[in-house]
């Protein structure tokens, strides 16, 4: 006689992982971002877990905010600082850590290798499979919460922690995230004051088997400024995607500002570049800029050299050159603003090169992931000048890997 003749119940399957991320992502498509709580709520306990809680990254990378919702067993702190919780340093390292009493989980929220935040985990119960079903839960949540966010008022009032002027709410809607990364290649940057930016900008992108790669600085630091640095960008773009090469392309982008503002008016410096990433051979245009430098083997090898052509829109005639350099598996470019190195401290002097490069040099040895070496020197040279800068300062970081890339996952 069977079991269900007996009367006694089959056995069941306590967690069903894939009917929860099968029920989420069904689900997604008409899920707002106020609602992805309630849609993980809905499914936490057909995949093994009594609570998960969203926190997510500020604006400046000092925070995680929590995204509120039902369900929640017991009050959860609404905001943790990442250097100086556990949370924290699980965004930090990129590394799944446990606490005890109760026992809960802290997982990092990736987008790719963007850092888009952490969760809270609570299993029911810690069995074999459970880090596989953390990651696959923080897999997907990561990419409901990408989905959704662009068009979400809640969220840009979640990761802003004071009003943002309207050249700043330009240039973030502009620009790329901050983090990409392939097995080739990792690109990073950073921008401060993230509120207050006004004229820099940054720009990458992948096309085959190349890296585009750029870094605008407009003149001024109001919304003329933001207004100048959008055209850039938009123009770069533009005529990159329509198969120009770097030179012409940074020809063009002074052509529109020239049409758009008058000859002089208006201009910007910037590098723009583009990097094989199969031979690592990268390729470059200086327009009246600073020069890229070139971190190899944990020591500070050269900035790079190429005769800078005038600034985009000064319409002076200079030639523009197009620039090489052989780069080898683990070589770090550093293409920056002057808001990095020439700001002053009043009691300090500039912050300067020496001191830039330095700090890149001594984190590179410690082994951090390129998000983390870059949020740790923003904030370090926000602490320089009394967090107070007069100039927008902005970093964009690539690494390439070539044959001997990292492992990138967690």
């Amino acid at each position: 006689m069977s079991g269900m003749e007996q009367g006694i119940p089959p056995p069941t399957q306590k967690h069903d992982l894939l009917g929860a991320l099968t029920n989420m992502l069904e689900e997604s498509h008409l899920t707002a971002f106020e609602g992805i709580p309630a849609l993980i709520d809905a499914h936490k306990h057909l995949a093994g877990f009594d609570g998960i809680s969203v926190y997510l990254c500020d604006l400046q990378q000092s925070v995680l905010r929590r995204l509120r919702g039902p369900g929640e067993e017991e009050p959860q702190p609404e905001e943790l600082k990442i250097d100086t919780t556990l949370a924290g340093r699980a965004l930090q390292e990129v590394r799944t850590l446990r606490s005890e009493n109760p026992v809960q989980w802290w997982v990092p929220m990736l987008d790719g290798t963007e850092r888009l935040g952490v969760l809270h985990m609570k299993p029911d119960a810690e069995d074999d499979d459970l880090r596989d079903r953390m990651r696959h839960m923080a897999s997907l949540i990561a990419l409901i919460v990408v989905s959704k966010r662009s068009f979400s008022d809640d969220h840009a009032r979640l990761v802003r922690s004071r009003p943002m002027h309207v050249a700043a709410e330009m240039q973030w809607n502009l620009m790329p995230p901050l983090t990409f990364a392939t097995p080739a290649v990792t690109i990073g940057a950073v921008l401060e004051p993230a509120y207050e930016i006004g004229g820099d900008a940054f720009d990458y992108s992948t096309s085959g088997n190349v890296a585009h790669v750029a870094v605008f600085d407009a003149m001024g630091h109001d919304v003329s400024a933001g207004l100048t640095a959008n055209l850039a960008v938009a123009a770069c773009r533009n005529n990159r995607r329509q198969g120009l090469g770097l030179a012409r392309t940074s020809e063009a982008v002074e052509r529109i500002l020239i049409d758009e503002f008058g000859r002089g008016d208006r201009f910007v410096t910037g590098i723009i570049g583009d990097l094989d990433l199969g031979t690592g051979l990268f390729s470059w245009v200086n327009r009246g800029h600073h020069a890229p430098v070139l971190i190899r083997g944990g020591r500070w090898i050269s900035t790079l050299k190429c005769p800078p052509a005038h600034p985009m829109g000064l319409d002076l005639g200079l030639p523009v050159t197009l620039c090489r350099e052989q780069l080898e598996p683990g070589d770090r470019l550093l293409l920056y603003t002057d808001g990095i190195t020439e700001m002053r401290n009043p009691d300090s002097g500039e912050f300067g090169l020496g001191r830039f490069v330095e700090f890149m040099i001594k984190q590179n040895a410690a082994g951090l992931p390129v998000p983390e070496t870059l949020r740790r020197l923003i904030r370090t040279v926000m602490d320089y000048h009394d967090h107070r800068l007069h100039d927008d300062a902005t970093v964009l970081l690539v690494e390439w890997h070539g044959a001997a890339h990292e492992r990138l996952n967690p």
